[in-house]
């Protein structure tokens, strides 16, 4: 046997390192309070699919999400909250706009029922009096007509207070602003969603 002079210090040193060992897993252990997993148990731990397992389940529950929301924005626009109402419905243009509408007298509101009952009765009257049915289709006509200038005369007012008191972008392209009074014109009172905030006409928005 070959003598080696370092042979007792390396010796001493292994030892050390088993003492160090022994006394740093109980610690590990301790601070944990359990044992580290291995490396492939953290991988799956970690992985998240990005498709659902269940694609069917999930699409049904993003339905009835989308569906209890929108049920929560419709009765909030019945009611009149307009802090639960869809964005569009918050904006403080539309709200303008929906007020300025609903505190005005338009004749294209009853546009429907005056059609309707032209069609119901029309068919009556062309049987039974023929020589009133064409005075009765063109005084529907007139009414048309009158209704449409309304609608006209009541956007141009509506137009000008927006400009002024929201600027230029809020009667622009984007904002559909035109379309939105004009349907609203075109709905009676009382069937108006969002509901109107006063429950006469004559409350102008300031």
């Amino acid at each position: 046997m070959t003598w080696n002079p370092f042979s007792k210090d390396k010796d001493k040193e292994a030892a050390q390192k088993s003492v160090d060992s022994a006394l740093k897993e109980p610690e590990e252990q301790e601070g944990k309070g359990r044992p580290t997993p291995k490396r492939k148990v953290a991988e799956e731990r970690n992985l998240h699919p990005i498709v659902p397992k269940n694609r069917k389940a999930d699409r049904k529950a993003a339905k009835e999400r989308i569906k209890k929301k929108e049920d929560e924005q419709y009765d909030a626009m019945r009611t009149g909250d307009v802090a639960h109402m869809p964005r569009l419905e918050r904006d403080p243009a539309h709200i303008y706009a929906r007020d300025y509408v609903d505190a005005r007298f338009n004749l294209a509101e009853y546009f429907i029922p005056v059609i309707f009952a032209v069609m119901i009765f029309g068919i009556i009257i062309a049987f039974k009096w023929p020589a009133l049915y064409t005075p009765i289709l063109m005084l529907s006509y007139v009414y048309l007509i009158v209704a449409v200038i309304d609608i006209f005369v009541m956007w141009h007012g509506l137009k000008k207070k927006l400009i002024e008191k929201f600027g230029e972008k809020s009667v622009g392209k984007g904002s559909r602003m035109g379309s939105y009074a004009w349907s609203r014109a075109l709905q009676l009172r009382r069937w108006r969603v969002p509901k109107p905030s006063s429950k006469k006409r004559g409350n102008w928005p300031k």
